[in-house]
């Protein structure tokens, strides 16, 4: 931890739960922050936009602003740009994050589909040439995924906006759009282009805009695949936090070994102090 000067934070488990601080987790940023490392807070949370999300955060008492925040969507909208650029875009999503797409050109989802034929050619009925999966709710009801299973049987390119299976909410456990991608994935016979964590260029993203190098950052999250070990893949140091959608049958199960566990975020200033800043 010698060389650290750069921390990957997760927001939703790590931070907040149901954007509520977890304990002592405003105080450690506080203390992070003034210890001289360079902070991203890298989401795959696609129910608000970055600056919503630094606004509910600052009246919580971190001290963060938007420009802090990474988030799926605006990846999602940077992989449009370079790898479709100008495509029409069907979004399946629970929570406006068009401001986080950008120049992203969203078709819309009530149009009707005039008798489409869904093994027609990419183009046909005017349909969308990508079709974006962002995180669930109310809206993953039959008719949207079956529209969206259509269009991709047609030929429109599947992007996911993260495959998180679940999420944590003072509620508990709530289902996430990971498991409709497998369905979607498995039924059209393609595999998503996934831009969220745990893609590696996400991690990349968060370390270009500290202007960091991966031996030089550690990440923090609740979910030991996508947030821990996917991180540790891309060459940086892996923190996993006992809160959240934490769950010890998860950490027994994993395809790996966490570099550090700690209880809460409240432990991480413990756990880097010491480090010397470049």
């Amino acid at each position: 931890m010698e060389s650290v000067r750069a921390v990957l934070i997760d927001i939703d488990g790590v931070l907040t739960v149901s954007w509520r601080p977890l304990p002592g987790a405003v105080e450690a940023l506080r203390e992070i922050r003034s210890a001289g490392f360079g902070v991203a807070l890298v989401t795959n949370t696609t129910s608000r936009t970055r600056a919503v999300i630094a606004g509910t955060l600052r009246e919580a008492g971190f001290p963060v602003d938007a420009r802090d925040i990474l988030t799926a969507p605006v990846v999602t909208a940077a992989h449009l740009a370079e790898h479709a650029p100008g495509a029409r875009c069907l979004l399946l999503n629970s929570g406006d994050i068009a401001e986080d797409l950008g120049d992203v050109t969203l078709v819309d989802p009530e149009a009707p589909e005039d008798a489409e034929d869904p093994d027609a050619p990419e183009g046909a009925a005017g349909g969308p040439d990508v079709v974006i999966v962002g995180g669930a709710g109310p809206e993953f009801g039959y008719a949207a995924l079956n529209r969206a299973f259509r269009h991709v049987r047609r030929g429109a390119r599947l992007v996911a906006v993260h495959r998180n299976l679940y999420w944590r909410t003072d509620e508990g456990l709530q289902l996430d759009s990971g498991a409709f991608l497998l369905g979607l994935e498995k039924a059209a016979g393609v595999e998503a282009e996934v831009v969220g964590k745990p893609s590696r260029a996400f991690f990349e993203a968060a370390l270009a805009r500290l202007g960091a190098r991966a031996g030089e950052a550690v990440m923090i999250g609740d979910d030991v695949e996508s947030d821990v070990l996917a991180a540790q893949a891309a060459g940086i140091t892996g923190v996993l936090v006992r809160t959240g959608k934490y769950r010890p049958d998860t950490l027994r199960t994993a395809s790996g070994r966490p570099d550090h566990v700690i209880d809460s975020f409240a432990e991480l200033p413990a756990l880097l102090r010491g480090s010397v800043q470049q």
